[in-house]
């Protein structure tokens, strides 16, 4: 490595960057689309008859427009340019791939690379000023850290070694075309960054060169980090091994958002700082907005404070920007390189630095199945989701590295390790620390440093088969940027004595700071830390050996680091933890004074020093000290007191009972603690005038500090909700005090005293839909902000929500819904308020609900008052807030209308430009199976079969936790969440409560489970399924429609139905298809409204979640038995939980109103071919909901092909000719699939229409327009449909 001749354009580089702040060119794609390029000119003569569209590959451009890119180099360079980027940063295999054009790549860097040399020597000639080629690597369009499949966090869909072979290609070719410079740049993936720089490296070293590195990271937001997770600092240290001739940023912010990024690894980077940001941030038209003026004024403050060494434009920018920056940063001189110590520096996504603030670094040992028996039973037993709980739990308890060992002889040690280095990268409370790649085997851990973005340490490399292996490896773990640890062990074996450590160690040393110039400060030497007290006599001065090692170590060989296996020592206590954690503390308290600052040691079991039992403390210090030949039986005989001593558990902290009683109501309400909230409430009570000062005092002012703590993202909705309970309990316990007042002031001839309020708010799910948990969620966080909330439940028809808000002087009404027919109702619901000249504002909330949705179908229908959309609990006390404030309102209005002006000319002119396929064309696109190798499993039975009272204890194991959490605003995946740095807390101890219900909720049997299942032979006519009632398939029964994607697919992409997983009549292969109801919620509203009498609002949404939890387990449940048992096609399944949450599993059980089949009227059918009503106990609502809530309806489909899908957005061709197939009409299915509709039906409103509502309205019912969006029209167009037209 350090053989390679050093770079003259490197010296020539840094020389003028020391004279003046270089500049970097512009963007490429702003000026190639200003070309506005069409598809023959993307063609070109050369790709002319090319068998896909080409417009957009801008690369291509190379080939066919040569000339036009070599002239945009040239402005560029003219403008200002000292260094001009090759138009390659797409130009890898593997982005061309996109294009069907993998093969061009080596041809369009090297005529890349020719024609920027060409604009360079032009510029040159003209001025004689150097200019400088650098060859674009961008970060490919995939990420080799991050899954593209939220449901399989270990896949990837690209490897290190498939980055490394498709950049070596590309530095091939930028090399043969004549780049000065490579610039790896708009880095969203520090792996896919250091796969492009190990490529560089092999290259280098093959061609005996050495080529300046431009390395450029994208900030993705304001958060700080890049898309992969890493923070400014530690990715630096992720590539710093590279030595690159600048480090910086680009791309993704402006330049106002990317200076604080800039500065701060200006700070920690030893070399030169690039910044090119774009210019701002793009606006909703996708356009760059900063002039050149605006722009080089930022990037000038740059120069000014010392910030940068090389500045130029990302997106957005032109020549003249790069002119207007070129001239602002002119006047400054560049920023001065720091002097950086060196320090061993990792990085996980944070940055870790072992500085002499940390005396010693704990690596946590519990991820090695060599040192943790538990650790190795669950990665033998493929349970990776516990695995990586036990990983979670090093780092929570101080590990600030952990080390992953998979050495074990039943595995296959090299698979493993990658599949669990992938599944920490998805788990950033795990993945923010370093990793210790540890195998005795170096293909494992070549292995593992292509799986980690960060910096990490590599667990080791040693002499014990000669020095050539040894220096081989140690290059290869330099290329990685990894730091080593070196073993004591050479062709002689393990170093066991004073000297024999001290020589190894020293001979490393000089071998790999003299030969592969590998930093010190990254080398940590593992003297070897072997058993004590074993008995023999040789073995005693085994820690004496080790610490004084240490001390001469770090004397003689400047920066490098120590370490060991503290665990090691103690093996012969092995059962006695209160002996070894007391020995390893003893040890390490003294080797850490000789210079020791790194061990593998279980973080969470460490006893301090202190701590110590002084009579254990004394034996284990003459034991490892040596200072008394009989210490060992010594420590042997006292051993035995200690055996199977535990930490004791914590008293509970009651010290806040001693509180004030104002404090201690706050407390209370913050904490949600229920236990002496009357006590209090009555001591408060004790010392007011009134109980209704208790309510405006302290109550609310602990409210007002859960509001606070809620707004500001310090508590969560589970916790908010405790709070709420707390406070209606105290309420409650006030009112009978309340009421007595009440009765003494109307007798004295008294005004009633009133509790004021933020505002009156009528809430409601509207008519048809039985979903409320989000709702009662939002009116729970309003009460908890002084609103009232008057809440109408579920299934309420608009005339009630609208008499209720009059009647109540309400200040706003909220919809909820969560089924897509209840869009349609709440557009109903503002029509009506139109019509009877309501003014309040109308909220609109709900899981299918959208910005989008209430901007264009249900803000035109009413324009007296305002219509906002309300996301999540969080938003909405900030919302109600607004449209009451006085002082708020009209800004706040005159916004959402400007929002949704915009979103409604953007969704109009976007239907203008939709590319989908014709239905005829769609169908000629459709799967096409096989059938003559595929013989469907016939179900043991045909027919109708009913489960009553099915056992909830079975459905409790199959539940899928992720989901609930989500049903209180709490983001992460079960368990991960649960150990969140963030939401940890509150969800581990909204999980402990939930798990105690639902143990009580089986215990007493709360709910009725019930399911009908059935199955029919069944055979595909085009988009339908046809059900017979015979085997022989002579007698239709009924018939399943379908619908079809119709968006235009990549070749090898297929436009699916579900009709196409089944066989189609003329294929002559009998099939079958099977169809469900399921419920665990009878008997769920009963409990609801216990707990809601008794003020516990927070356990009656507890209840309403786990009902519908255990539901979707039960239809998990029965789809399991249906594969395995009633129609068997995978009798030998054998999936863990967690597989069946991934959908591992053959065949799929779709449900109507989903992606796959939007139509919520395919209910009707699944319904009367099981009689669900008699048969299972649910009904359907006339919006089509199930009621019970927590039920689950659908189809099954057996085939190995069938697959989840999005049938996505439809055109009016289908929509007819669904329409004619079911016997609806065209007007009915366009509101049963208005959420999918590609196009504005006739009878949708439009915003010019608004003007001319009133006199609508006026006119006699047979004179309305054509398609007329009036509120009589709207619930004419709403009747119930026939029977007939579903079926």
């Amino acid at each position: 490595m350090s053989s390679r001749p050093i770079s003259p354009t490197a010296d020539k580089f840094r020389s003028l960057a020391r004279e003046r702040i270089l500049v970097l060119d512009g963007a490429m794609g702003t000026m190639i689309q200003r070309l506005e390029f069409d598809e023959a000119a993307f063609r070109g003569e050369r790709f002319k008859d090319f068998h896909r569209d080409v417009r957009g590959n801008n690369d291509l451009l190379i080939l066919t427009q040569p000339q036009a890119i070599e002239d945009i180099h040239y402005e560029y360079l003219k403008a200002g340019a000292d260094i001009v980027e090759t138009n390659t940063f797409s130009s890898t295999s593997i982005a061309q791939a996109d294009y069907d054009m993998s093969d061009l790549a080596y041809d369009l860097n090297r005529e890349g690379a020719r024609l920027a040399r060409n604009a360079a020597n032009r510029a040159e000639a003209d001025d004689g000023k150097p200019r400088f080629v650098a060859g674009a690597l961008g970060p490919t369009n995939r990420t080799a850290s991050i899954s593209p499949d939220v449901a399989n966090p270990g896949y990837r869909a690209v490897t290190f070694d498939d980055l490394r072979i498709a950049y070596s290609e590309q530095i091939n070719g930028l090399l043969d075309g004549g780049a000065d410079l490579l610039l790896v740049e708009t880095i969203f993936d520090t792996l896919n960054a250091k796969a492009a720089l190990y490529a560089i490296a092999e290259i280098c070293e093959a061609r005996g060169i050495d080529v300046p590195v431009m390395i450029s990271g994208t900030i993705t937001d304001k958060s700080g980090r890049l898309l992969s997770g890493q923070m400014p600092e530690a990715f630096w240290y992720s590539v710093q091994h590279a030595n690159p001739i600048t480090i910086g940023f680009n791309c993704a912010l402006g330049a106002e958002d990317l200076r604080a990024h800039v500065a701060d690894i200006g700070r920690v980077a030893d070399t030169l700082v690039c910044a090119y940001p774009n210019a701002g941030l793009p606006n909703e038209f996708g356009q760059y907005d900063e002039t050149p003026e605006f722009m080089a004024k930022l990037v000038g403050e740059f120069a000014r404070d010392g910030l940068v060494n090389v500045v130029g434009g990302c997106c957005g920018t032109t020549p003249a920007h790069i002119k207007a920056i070129a001239d602002a940063v002119a006047p400054f001189q560049p920023r001065i390189v720091p002097a950086i110590e060196p320090r061993l520096r990792l990085s996980g996504l944070e940055p870790f630095v072992l500085t002499n603030d940390i005396p010693f670094v704990n690596v946590g040992e519990r991820t090695n199945v060599t040192g943790s028996a538990r650790f190795r039973k669950l990665i033998t037993a493929g349970d990776y989701t516990a695995a990586l709980a036990v990983a979670r739990d090093q780092v929570e308890n101080g590990a600030q590295v952990i080390d992953v060992n998979m050495d074990e002889g039943l595995l296959d040690s090299k698979q493993a390790m990658i599949e669990f280095l992938h599944l920490v990268a998805s788990e950033p409370d795990i993945a923010k620390v370093p990793v210790m790649i540890d195998s005795s085997k170096f293909e494992v851990i070549e292995a593992g440093l292509k799986c980690v973005q960060g910096k990490p340490i590599v667990n080791s490399i040693s002499m014990k088969e000669g020095e050539e292996k040894f220096l081989t490896e140690a290059a290869i773990a330099r290329r990685h940027g990894a730091a080593v640890v070196v073993m004591a062990f050479d062709e002689a074996g393990q170093a066991d004595t004073f000297a024999r450590k001290t020589e190894i160690c020293k001979r490393a040393y000089e071998l790999l700071t003299t030969k592969l110039n590998f930093p010190p400060q990254d080398i940590i030497f593992d003297p070897n830390i072997f058993a004590i007290a074993t008995g023999l006599e040789e073995h005693n001065n085994y820690g004496v050996d080790f610490i004084e090692a240490t001390r001469w170590i770090r004397t003689n060989l400047p920066h490098v680091h120590i370490s060991g296996g503290v665990s090691n020592l103690s093996f012969s206590f092995r059962g006695n933890e209160p002996v070894r954690e007391a020995m390893h503390s003893v040890f390490l308290y003294h080797a850490i004074k000789a210079g020791m600052d790194m061990g593998i040691v279980n973080a969470g079991q460490m006893a301090i020093y202190d701590d110590i039992d002084p009579e254990l403390r004394e034996v284990c210090e003459d034991v490892i000290l040596n200072r008394d030949p009989g210490a060992p039986e010594r420590l042997l005989q006292l051993a035995e007191k200690f055996r199977g001593q535990g930490k004791q558990a914590k008293e509970q902290d009651l010290a806040w009972r001693e509180w004030p009683v104002e404090q201690r109501l706050s407390h209370a309400l913050v904490n949600g603690i229920t236990d002496y909230i009357e006590v209090d409430t009555e001591a408060a009570r004790l010392t007011v005038a009134r109980p209704l000062n208790v309510i405006e005092g302290p109550l609310m002012a602990g409210m007002n500090v859960v509001g606070d703590l809620f707004g500001s993202g310090k508590m969560f909705l589970p916790q908010v909700v405790k709070s709420a309970r707390v406070m209606k309990q105290a309420v409650a316990y006030l009112m009978p005090f309340m009421e007595e007042e009440k009765e003494r002031n109307k007798a004295a001839g008294l005004a009633e005293g009133v509790r004021s309020s933020a505002g009156k708010i009528v809430m409601a799910t509207v008519k048809g839909d039985v979903h409320d948990i989000g709702k009662n969620i939002v009116g729970i966080v309003l009460q908890c902000n002084n609103f009232e909330v008057i809440d109408l439940g579920v299934m309420v028809p608009a005339a009630k929500i609208l008499e209720t808000a009059k009647n109540e002087n309400a200040d706003m009404i909220g919809l909820s819904g969560l089924i897509t027919p209840s869009l349609d109702e709440m557009a109903f619901v503002a029509s009506e308020m139109e019509r009877l000249d309501f003014k309040m504002p109308l909220l609109i909330g709900g899981a299918t609900t959208s910005r989008v949705h209430t901007a264009v179908k249900i803000d035109p229908r009413y324009r007296r008052g305002p219509v906002v959309h309300v996301n999540d609990a969080s938003r909405a006390v900030g919302v109600a807030s607004s449209l009451l404030s006085p002082e708020k309102r009209d800004d706040f209005l005159r916004d959402i209308r400007t929002e949704y002006d915009r979103i409604t000319d953007a969704h109009y002119r976007a239907q203008q430009n939709k590319k989908r396929l014709t239905l005829e064309s769609a169908r000629a696109n459709r799967l096409k199976i096989d059938w003559s190798k595929t013989k469907p499993t016939k179900p043991s039975f045909l027919g109708v079969r009913t489960f009553h009272n099915y056992p909830l204890a079975e459905l409790v194991e199959t539940i899928d936790w992720t989901p609930f959490f989500q049903a209180w605003e709490l983001a992460g995946r079960f368990p991960a969440i649960l150990d969140d740095p963030k939401v940890g807390d509150v969800a581990r101890s909204l999980y402990n409560d939930a798990r105690k219900m639902l143990d009580v909720i089986v215990k007493e049997n709360w709910f009725t489970a019930n399911a009908t299942i059935g199955f029919w032979p069944a055979n595909a006519e085009g988009d339908d399924v046809v059900l017979y009632s015979d085997e022989a398939r002579t007698k239709p029964l009924t018939t399943l429609h379908t619908l079809r994607q119709q968006l235009e697919k990549r070749e090898g992409r297929y436009n699916l139905a579900l009709s196409d997983f089944i066989a189609p009549q003329s294929s002559g292969v009998p099939d079958y298809i099977g169809a469900f109801v399921v419920t665990a919620g009878i008997g769920e509203d009963a409990i609801t409204m216990r707990f809601k009498k008794s003020n516990d609002d927070y356990s009656s949404i507890l209840v309403k979640a786990l009902a519908d939890r255990l539901a979707e387990s039960f239809a998990e449940r029965m789809h399991q038995r249906v594969r395995k048992e009633f129609w068997g096609y995978a009798a030998d399944e054998a999936l863990s939980n967690d597989d069946l949450i991934l959908e591992k599993y053959q065949g799929i059980r779709p449900a109507p109103g989903y992606p796959a089949q939007p139509d919520h009227s395919e209910k009707i059918t699944i319904f009367k071919l099981l009689d669900a009503e008699r048969n299972a106990g649910v009904t359907l609502t006339e919006s089509l909901a199930m009621w019970p809530g927590s039920s689950v309806s659908g189809v099954y489909y057996s085939h190995p092909q069938s697959e989840y899908f999005g049938v996505g957005k439809v055109e009016r061709d289908q929509v007819e000719d669904y329409a004619e197939r079911k016997g609806a009409s065209v007007a009915e299915i366009e509101r049963a699939l208005a959420s999918i509709l590609n196009y504005i039906p006739s009878g949708d409103p439009r915003p010019e229409a608004a003007d001319d509502a009133d006199d609508v309205a006026s006119l006699p019912l047979a004179q309305h327009p054509p398609g007329c969006g009036c509120a009589v029209h709207m619930r004419l167009n709403m009747k119930p449909r026939g029977d007939a037209a579903l079926n």
